[in-house]
């Protein structure tokens, strides 16, 4: 499954549905296939995200280059590159922090 966050803000943003999901997550949102952030919503998910980054650069400054995994479980079971949650999450962030500039929300299943 593929997700697309959108605004009226910005370019998408697209993920497979596991990452997807973990975003809502990590947003305060319920992983949904439909689903918004309104612009009273953003400052909060802003912020959580952000903490989400600080902590997985923190933990990953703790453990050695060669010790951090190589591949990881994709949803549908097969391996993949293993992504760290930093390089996932920007582009979200960025998305989520041209919307609260201009005042629009950010959907996705619609």
């Amino acid at each position: 499954m593929i997700v697309t966050f959108q605004s009226a803000a910005a370019g998408d943003v697209i993920m497979f549905g596991d990452v997807a999901q973990r975003m809502m997550k990590l947003m305060g949102k319920d992983p949904t296939d439909k689903g918004i952030v309104t612009v009273e919503q953003l400052p909060d998910a802003i912020a959580r995200i952000k903490a989400a980054i600080e902590e997985d650069k923190r933990q990953r400054a703790s453990v050695q280059e060669e010790d951090l995994p190589q591949t990881e479980r994709g949803g549908n079971g097969n391996s993949r590159p293993y992504v760290t949650l930093t390089q996932r999450a920007v582009p979200l962030l960025e998305l989520l922090e041209w919307a609260l500039k201009k005042q629009k929300p950010v959907v996705w299943g619609v």
